[in-house]
């Protein structure tokens, strides 16, 4: 199998890292969505990272429906079986890609759109939305424990670290891990991990 996207998008690393967690062999290509748009469209013409090239040549996308194709491939799950358990790790999935979302949002309206043309209503919008999907994350990252190491570490654990350490990155000062101190620690703790170490956000 064939990963076709940047570690920088939350997205791409998501998915790089549960396949390592499942132990799905696969090479993984640096392909940018802006400077190398014509070689990702060539590879899919939707030029949506992450792509996933499956062995028969099949092109997956949404990072979400990557992994579920890799745990039906792999056998097994990140995710629990249980009823309750369940709707807890999907409620907990669902507010850390929603403030991912929300920190893609800012970032594409500062840096893809001209200045001129920036409406502050709707970052004021978007920035509400992300702080509140953050306090709620963190509300729900606080009932968890922290994993003792990788083969610990469910899809839960997994896409909110890989959020933290992105949102840190791409909007320094705007979340403030003060305001987040579970969700911090329990990030620097899993990206010690080795899948974490490997596939780095760059």
């Amino acid at each position: 199998m064939r990963l076709i996207g940047m570690l920088d998008s939350p997205y791409v690393r998501r998915v790089a890292i549960a396949l390592r967690l499942l132990d799905l062999p696969f090479t993984h290509e640096s392909v940018s969505v802006f400077r190398t748009f014509d070689q990702f469209r060539a590879i899919n013409p939707v030029v949506k990272a992450p792509s996933l090239v499956c062995d028969n040549g099949v092109v997956l996308m949404d990072s979400t429906l990557i992994i579920d194709y890799a745990e039906t491939l792999a056998g097994r799950s990140l995710m629990p079986a249980g009823l309750a358990d369940r709707q807890h790790a999907l409620r907990t999935i669902g507010l850390a890609l929603a403030a991912c979302e929300k920190v893609v949002q800012n970032v594409y309206e500062h840096n893809l759109r001209p200045e001129a043309k920036q409406h502050e209503p709707w970052l004021e919008r978007i920035d509400g939305q992300r702080a509140a999907a953050f306090e709620l994350l963190e509300q729900e990252i606080a009932k968890m424990p922290v994993p003792a190491d990788a083969r610990a570490l469910d899809q839960v654990g997994l896409t909110a670290a890989v959020v933290w350490t992105f949102t840190q990155a791409m909007l320094p000062g705007k979340v403030d891990p003060a305001r987040h101190p579970v969700l911090a620690a329990f990030t620097s703790a899993v990206e010690r991990f080795a899948p974490f170490q490997d596939l780095p956000h760059a």
